[in-house]
């Protein structure tokens, strides 16, 4: 391996200690953020059913934990979101665009939107993660 410091974040949810993974695993310039779902600080299920609420909440854990490592969404280059019903596409697209365009208009990650039969809940409809640069 190169002189670069392998970095992980946990945001220590059930499922990370459950299964042994990181929320991020950050190596040189190149960052992973594993598949996120929209879960609450409590650990419960953020807005169940809600593809919109849990588009946003999933991107708000993914810059809490970027910010752990001195990162911010400006730093995402390409999002893959898993959605349990493309019907929702448009809505989980302009969620996806609110929550970059709030801090810069401008950027725009790459985006891919994929059906998936299910997530690892049936109230979690949208799970999301990125790859991200750290270009400082």
């Amino acid at each position: 391996m190169n002189n670069y410091n392998l970095q992980t974040v946990s945001t220590n949810n059930q499922w990370e200690t459950k299964f042994g993974y990181a929320r991020i695993n950050a190596c040189g310039p190149h960052v992973y953020i594993g598949g996120t779902v929209a879960i609450n600080p409590d650990g419960s299920p953020h807005y169940p059913g809600n593809a919109a609420a849990q588009t946003t909440r999933c991107f708000e854990i993914i810059e809490q934990a970027l910010n752990k490592i001195h990162m911010d969404r400006s730093a995402i280059m390409r999002s893959r979101i898993f959605v349990t019903d493309i019907s929702h596409s448009q809505s989980v697209g302009l969620a996806h665009k609110a929550f970059f365009s709030a801090k810069n208009p401008n950027h725009t990650p790459c985006l891919t939107q994929v059906e998936v039969s299910a997530l690892i809940s049936p109230d979690f409809v949208v799970e999301i993660e990125c790859d991200a640069f750290n270009y400082l």
